[in-house]
């Protein structure tokens, strides 16, 4: 009896994007751990630049998950799409309240005669 569609193994592929994952977690863990000088003191956008290296290597291993364990490769293109635009935009959309409002938050404590309590 032959079947038209047979299994596939696909215990390489998953080893290979646990690899992958992996490592962008202990680059994360290893950078959070030691927090270089030249990131960690240095802004950019009113953040420093190690909060940017964090928020981007989670977006990389957002993307490479739903890449793999979503099968987002063996869709169409206009979906794939649909999906990544729709979390770009809330992505940016996100980033840019995080950056309005603690802007705006640390302008307040800065400048009045609050002080930090948190």
């Amino acid at each position: 009896m032959s079947h038209a569609h047979e299994h596939v193994s696909n215990t390489s592929r998953i080893w290979k994007v646990f690899t992958f994952l992996s490592f962008v977690t202990i680059v994360e863990v290893y950078l959070g751990i030691i927090k270089p000088d030249f990131l960690y003191l240095k802004n950019f956008l009113s953040m420093n630049l190690l909060n940017w290296i964090f928020i981007i290597l989670t977006l990389v291993k957002a993307y490479g998950i739903t890449w793999a364990f979503m099968h987002m490769e063996a869709e169409k293109s206009s979906l794939r799409w649909a999906v990544v635009a729709t979390v770009i935009f809330l992505v940016l959309y996100l980033l840019f309240i995080l950056l309005v409002e603690a802007d705006y938050i640390y302008g307040i404590f800065k400048d009045s005669t609050i002080k930090w309590n948190f």
